[in-house]
């Protein structure tokens, strides 16, 4: 059970935290990922193996929820393992605990592969199947509720718009997956995290983003403290622009 298993271990030092003194979200779903890729690379289907064959994961799909944050000069330990392969989605869960083994909060994701060249999603099961079925489980609990269903945004308008930049693009040339998470807290101001704290945020990913791209951030708050964001480029007062990705924020 314990090779399905990875663990990375992690401290929250100053750089790694917000204003109130905690580990800040994006660095949270940073470490999140370097999980995974560290988990999949140990087994033979991270990032430079899949390169050999001209594949890459994508992120589908990523939410986190926290009952409480690492504090500043803590150290903090992130659990990953696979719990599902389908034939064009593989699910991994995500436990993020202390040294004492308390449990901070879960994350889950959604990961598909696709075709570095057509840029199309390629048959998990065909192509990797009896390499992943060996990884899954082990059956422990993710306990966390399951993805949100995010429906389009109508009738709002942008309360923010910014243009893609260098420190937002990764190793792909996309914008980063963990850049989305910065970009949608920071529509909420210091006064409000004072506050408040983030229960919960998900990113549903929708298409790619681009260097020079123009994203502008929709928001609708769905009921009390529970707001889902939606990212479009290029959008034109017209309507018309392409939704990148959608997200949910709830706060306490």
């Amino acid at each position: 059970m314990a090779n399905k298993i990875e663990t990375l271990h992690f401290r929250s030092d100053a750089f790694s935290c917000d204003f109130k003194r905690e580990l800040s979200y994006d660095i949270l779903g940073r470490d999140i990922l370097n999980c995974a890729e560290n988990h999949a690379s140990k087994r033979g289907f991270g990032f430079s193996d899949l390169l050999k064959a001209n594949h890459s994961w994508v992120l589908s799909r990523l939410s986190i929820e926290m009952k409480v944050m690492p504090p500043i000069y803590s150290n903090y330990h992130i659990d990953t393992w696979i719990e599902s392969v389908y034939r064009m989605f593989t699910n991994r869960n995500f436990c993020i605990k202390n040294d004492a083994g308390e449990v901070y909060g879960y994350a889950r994701s959604i990961w598909a592969m696709i075709d570095n060249t057509t840029r199309q999603p390629l048959d998990l099961m065909s192509i990797y199947g009896e390499e992943f079925q060996q990884w899954l489980g082990p059956e422990i609990p993710c306990e966390m509720e399951p993805h949100s269903r995010l429906r389009p945004l109508v009738d709002v308008e942008p309360v923010s718009t910014i243009e893609a930049k260098y420190s937002d693009l990764d190793c792909n040339g996309h914008f980063n997956s963990i850049k989305y998470i910065s970009h949608i807290l920071d529509l909420f101001s210091k006064d409000f995290y004072t506050e408040h704290r983030i229960r919960r945020a998900e990113l549903a990913y929708v298409a790619e983003a681009y260097y020079g791209d123009e994203l502008s951030f929709f928001v609708k708050e769905q009921e009390p403290l529970l707001y889902q964001v939606e990212i479009r480029k290029h959008f034109s007062r017209d309507g018309k622009g392409e939704t990148i990705a959608r997200g949910l924020v709830g706060f306490v």
